[in-house]
């Protein structure tokens, strides 16, 4: 699984050059635990984590290039992903 998150972390890297390794590697074990729990609170059946690696990479591939906008609209992540001490790639 750390080497989907890592792939993952890289992809979004790619897309976004506005973002941190560590904010990268934050927003990708979000989006991850974001869906599984909606899936989870859904009552859907565990699908694996082929499936949560397709749906978090379909959401970097239309939203990475703006995810690190979205703090400003939701607060809630601003602590996590809104920090001085990361450093740029």
């Amino acid at each position: 699984m750390n080497e989907r998150i890592e792939q993952l972390t890289n992809l979004l890297l790619e897309q976004n050059e506005s973002l941190a390794y560590e904010q990268a590697r934050t927003w990708i074990e979000l989006l991850w635990d974001d869906f599984e729990t909606t899936s989870a609170k859904a009552g859907h059946q565990y699908m694996g984590p082929e499936m949560a690696e397709r749906i978090v990479t379909s959401w970097i591939n239309r939203y990475g290039a703006q995810l690190h906008e979205f703090v400003a609209s939701n607060p809630k992540y601003e602590h996590l992903l809104n920090r001085d001490d990361y450093t740029k790639h």
